[in-house]
């Protein structure tokens, strides 16, 4: 078998003994009943997850693919492809969002070429990135495929390679893109997967204005036109019209879900990435945290398609990078805390409410 096979064969639904203990305890902490909400939800989550009790998140590490896109030559973004190699250097640098949040809450940072167009061997000699790069940056979906299915699975599968890398060392995954463009084929595939159109899915991106976003609305439309896809195939939909850092991003998921590891997952384009493992991998969903919800209009369709009904944050967020995944982290491990160190009632020797 090859590693996507063999590693979808390991991913099984959350455990609901673990559970449903987990809500018992909960049920009986001293304080009113469901008096912290929404984190008393995550802890039952969390502790399915990973099917324990007292489970450990505190290793934390946000992994941010990034790849460019052709149709980047159609005028969809307000900004050219250079930039996606800047900004790595500028993660690198630690001069990023990312690299704030991510020191905040004590989290590794891991960016991952995964089809940048550019030469950045150096910074992979320099130990400072990852190299799993597929290609120059896929080909342009508006006019054919973005890749071939076999660069679709390599994808996927280098994303799973690094999960199984970090699997032993870290309990808390967090998924982050970096490309210029990539809100277009993250669209394409929304509207692959939810049945959704695609003027209601369509953002403003990098901050289109509405002559740039009705284009980028008909350039889309051409893509999913000229492309014949079979929306129940993961890597079909993947190989039509996604990126290679979606298809990493995918692979994460999927990796972590394999070692029943939690995934925070950012924006709008990690939700490409958890659509795209869906498609692959239905059971992926009870591993999955949804740490925000973008600007993104096609965000909260592609979130309720993957079980999502509210997400931990709702801060009009639109950068990426992980950002998102970064800042809830905070927020899962004090949903831990209250499930493994607030006592109950009988241990605080506090009287329950009336029945």
């Amino acid at each position: 078998m090859s590693l996507l096979e063999r590693t979808v064969e390991k991913i099984s639904p959350a455990k609901s003994e673990v559970r449903e203990s987990a809500e018992n305890r909960l049920n009986n902490l001293a304080m009113p009943h469901w008096a912290l909400g929404d984190l008393m939800d995550l802890a039952i989550d969390i502790a399915g997850i990973t099917g324990n009790m007292s489970p450990d998140i505190k290793r934390k590490a946000i992994i941010t693919m990034a790849g460019d896109h052709g149709v980047v030559a159609e005028n969809v973004s307000k900004y050219p492809s250079e930039v996606t190699p800047q900004m790595v250097y500028n993660f690198v640098n630690s001069g990023a969002g990312i690299n704030a949040f991510a020191g905040q809450v004590g989290a590794e940072v891991h960016i991952v070429d995964m089809g940048v167009a550019a030469d950045l061997g150096d910074l992979v000699s320099a130990g400072k990135i990852l190299n799993k790069k597929v290609g120059m940056g896929t080909d342009n979906i508006a006019v054919g495929p973005a890749m071939s299915k076999a660069m679709a699975k390599r994808a996927v599968e280098s994303g799973i390679d690094i999960a199984n890398e970090l699997a032993s060392r870290i309990d808390l995954f967090g998924t982050g893109d970096m490309g210029i463009g990539n809100t277009t084929p993250s669209t394409a595939i929304a509207a692959v997967c939810t049945g959704k159109t695609v003027d209601e899915l369509t953002g403003r991106g990098t901050g289109l204005d509405d002559q740039q976003l009705a284009h980028k609305v008909g350039v889309i439309k051409k893509a999913l036109e000229v492309n014949s896809i079979d929306k129940d195939d993961g890597l079909d939909i993947l190989a039509k019209v996604g990126g290679f850092e979606i298809g990493g991003i995918a692979g994460v998921i999927l990796g972590a879900a394999a070692h029943r590891k939690p995934v925070l997952i950012d924006g709008f384009i990690s939700t490409a990435g958890a659509l795209i493992a869906y498609k692959i991998e239905p059971f992926i969903r009870d591993y999955l945290v949804f740490s925000h919800r973008s600007v993104e209009p096609g965000h909260k369709p592609m979130q309720e398609l993957l079980g999502c009904r509210k997400p931990l944050l709702d801060l009009n967020f639109r950068l990426g990078e992980g950002t998102g995944a970064a800042m809830a982290m905070n927020l899962v491990e004090g949903a831990v805390a209250i499930l493994t160190e607030v006592a109950t009632f009988e241990e605080a020797a506090v009287a329950g409410a009336d029945k």
